[in-house]
């Protein structure tokens, strides 16, 4: 018995060689995941370290404003520059424009008034309607 002559194979592929395409696939699939959850895990860890940056350099910052506000000196000249105030005794001057103050009171600027004056004058308007 003679056997029909077998015709070479068209294609390359063995049986071996899907199975280790499959198999490399399903390694390939199965970390995919891990590898995104820890590319982002590292991209929020770099975010919080320099928010952590940020943070530090702020608390320096407030610690020597802390550190200067302790000072006595400093706290005065913020008093006579910021607020205007004098000590008892001294003579204090404040020039407001052309027109010279007569009382030790600041001159109220001309104008419109502040937004929270007339806020405060509406809820005092109110306020009386509502009670007649």
């Amino acid at each position: 018995m003679s056997q029909p002559p077998v015709a070479p194979r068209t294609t390359r592929l063995t049986g071996r060689a899907a199975v280790l395409a499959v198999v490399i696939c399903a390694i390939a699939l199965s970390l995919a995941y891990p590898v995104r959850e820890y590319m982002s895990q590292r991209q929020q860890i770099d975010q919080l370290v320099a928010q952590q940056q940020t943070m530090l350099s702020q608390v320096k910052s407030l610690q020597t404003e802390q550190a200067r506000l302790s000072d006595k000196s400093y706290i005065e000249q913020l008093a006579r520059q910021e607020l205007d105030m004098c000590f008892p005794g001294t003579q204090c001057y404040v020039v407001a424009g052309s027109h010279p103050l007569t009382s030790g009171a600041r001159a109220q600027p001309a104008g419109p008034a502040p937004w929270y004056a007339k806020l405060w004058q509406s809820v005092q308007q109110a306020d009386a309607t509502s009670s007649r």
